[in-house]
């Protein structure tokens, strides 16, 4: 018996010389593993709002408790801590980012390490130009932003920062008007027609989606708005699509009061593409209030400066 272990032994084929491409990513996967380790470890339990309990040993979160926020399977995620050679996709890696509370750099540094790009709009959009950027300063007092076919918001003027929340207090990988819509109190109260803005939005949504039903961001963005909006799986569901179009909306400001504006998108590129969103005041009242926030707008970045 000891001499057939032997000769089957001595017929196993070789490994292969491992490359240098090998081992560069033998050493991300254990960077990634040590990382999502050392930030399950210093997250409590109250901050992802779960219950400490008695018996708790771990310093931060259980794996499974990760897995659960994150929508993947235990085993899975525990592969992924132990370096296992494992596939992540996009989503899976924007979900553990949500879940593990990773700031903008903390959240790059974990796509660099899966060695995935990162789908989310980010604080600085190349694709906006500078002269972009002067242009919406210099609409001010009325609000204007640069939007995506996604409504991933990429640059806005300080008069649109205040419109609808406080925008530079929203973190950059969520600052999408779908979202926003459908999950911040403050964005949802500002709208005055708030359930048809809901409806309309998530039927532009799927008509422009057509266009990009592979890609990862997309897809990504889908599901979490599946995931943490009932009122958007409902509207989902009717199946309704609607083409881009500009109105008149009201918004309720929280500084100023009651505001009447005239919505227009201004094309930056083929249809459906990038788009100026800008909204002009539709009477004196308004005007004279967004000048109102204008400079409510410019005393906070004074004070912050």
């Amino acid at each position: 018996m000891a001499t057939m272990v032997r000769e089957t032994a001595a017929v196993r084929e070789p490994r292969e010389p491992r490359t240098p491409e090998t081992r560069e990513s033998d050493i991300r996967r254990h960077e990634l593993a040590a990382f999502l380790r050392h930030r399950r470890e210093h997250i409590t339990p109250e901050q992802v709002g779960l219950p400490r309990g008695r018996r708790r040993r771990t310093p931060g979160l259980r794996r499974e408790e990760v897995a659960q926020l994150s929508a993947v399977g235990v085993t899975w995620y525990t592969w992924l801590e132990q370096a296992r050679d494992i596939q992540v996709s996009v989503q899976v890696l924007d979900a553990l980012a949500r879940t593990l509370l990773l700031d903008v750099t903390e959240r790059a540094h974990l796509f660099n390490l899966a060695g995935a790009v990162d789908p989310a709009p980010g604080s600085h959009c190349p694709s906006v130009t500078d002269a972009q950027r002067i242009l919406l300063k210099q609409l001010e007092p009325l609000p204007a932003c640069i939007s995506n076919s996604r409504y991933d918001i990429l640059a806005y003027n300080r008069t649109y920062g205040l419109l609808m929340c406080d925008l530079d207090a929203i973190p950059p990988v969520d600052r999408n008007c779908m979202l926003l819509c459908y999950t911040n109190p403050d964005w949802r109260a500002a709208i005055v027609e708030h359930q048809a803005t809901m409806r309309l939005m998530a039927a532009k949504f799927r008509a422009n989606m057509a266009d990009h039903l592979g890609e990862p961001a997309w897809k990504m963005l889908l599901k979490r708005l599946m995931t943490e909006s009932a009122e958007f799986r409902e509207a989902w569901e009717r199946h309704e699509v609607v083409g881009f179009r500009s109105k008149r909306k009201q918004f309720r400001n929280a500084y100023v009061g009651l505001l009447t504006l005239d919505h227009t998108d201004l094309w930056l590129g083929p249809h459906n593409g990038p788009r100026m969103v800008t909204y002009a005041p539709a009477d004196q009242e308004s005007r004279m209030r967004l000048e109102e926030l204008q400079a409510i707008a410019l005393e906070r970045e004074r004070v912050a400066a």
